[in-house]
């Protein structure tokens, strides 16, 4: 049997740009829904050229056109969408035209972060993930064959400070601690991703399941990752902790959006939304352990880089 054709709607973001390119890597037959504006934009463009180049196939249309969603998906296997948070919703067009195409045998939809089933912050995060939920329940109600993929964060978010609020790089003196330190999250680099991703292209044990990355070398708590740093530069930095209490507090005084990095740390390092289910008893598939000969950027290896442009 051949490899799925597949379908990357968003294909000039930095995610999609890298599922786009994994995909053509793997030799599956790849398709990007490109709209008429992307040519007009000398970034896009350059992202463009490079994936025809490579063999991808540049279908013009746009997640508000559906005839043209369905022409574009009536040439394909599996579709995977990789539009920003900002977005989650204007995938319901998608969802129709799946429906009506009739040929698509999985969709992945834009979630690649955190399970939005899992996550303890619906009082603060204005919709974020419930938007997500509210996706998975309309793919799941039309019956549409699906994978999602819960990536948890992207590695160049957070992690490039240490998770230190608005700074941009890892401190050398000084480091805020959130919640007691011990609780564990995970960062995985966007082409990490998108590799794992395509790998769940054809594979039937991911179908209608949530496919977790939680890659060993990359699960780490803040005292750890302190710890870690410290090891790196040779020193220890001073710590002060902040409780939750005091986080719940800036949250709510900080006017959104300024305040959803906040809320993102709140949820992955003081109630552990990344890691405190089990992934097998919650119906999910570990994608580190289905692919173990997948190759991966450690945090380890990335702090290291970072130390290169100190």
């Amino acid at each position: 049997m051949g490899k799925s054709r597949v379908l990357i709607i968003g294909a000039t973001g930095n995610l999609g740009h890298q599922l786009a390119k994994a995909s053509l890597q793997s030799s599956h037959p790849t398709f990007a829904l490109v709209r008429d504006s992307a040519f007009s934009h000398p970034h896009k463009r350059h992202i463009l050229q490079t994936l025809s180049d490579a063999g991808a196939t540049l279908l013009e249309g746009s997640i508000e056109d559906e005839s043209s969603l369905v022409e574009a998906m009536k040439q394909v296997d599996v579709v995977i969408c990789a539009v920003s948070s900002k977005q989650v919703l204007d995938q319901k067009p998608v969802i129709k035209a799946i429906k009506r195409a009739g040929c698509i045998k999985k969709f992945i939809p834009s979630e690649f972060g955190l399970d939005p089933e899992k996550t303890q912050t619906s009082d603060l995060d204005h919709g974020f993930y419930s938007r997500k939920a509210e996706i998975r329940h309309l793919i799941e109600a039309e019956g549409i064959p699906y994978t999602y993929i819960s990536c948890n964060f992207f590695m160049n978010y957070l992690l490039p400070s240490l998770v230190q609020l608005g700074a941009k790089t890892p401190p050398m003196d000084k480091v805020t601690i959130f919640g007691n330190g011990n609780v564990k999250g995970v960062f995985v680099k966007q082409s990490d991703i998108a590799a794992f991703t395509i790998s769940a292209v054809d594979d039937p044990r991911t179908l209608n399941k949530v496919v977790y990355l939680r890659p060993p070398g990359n699960v780490y708590s803040m005292n750890e990752l302190v710890e870690l740093w410290e090891s790196k530069i040779g020193k220890k930095l001073d710590k002060v902790y902040v409780t939750e209490e005091e986080l719940l507090k800036k949250i709510k005084e900080t006017p959104f959006p300024d305040n959803m990095d906040m809320v993102f740390i709140y949820s992955a390092f003081v109630k552990g939304d990344q890691t405190y289910f089990d992934i097998e008893a919650s119906g999910g598939v570990d994608g580190t352990q289905l692919y173990p000969h997948q190759k991966y950027t450690t945090i380890s290896e990335y702090l290291d880089t970072l130390l290169e442009e100190k």
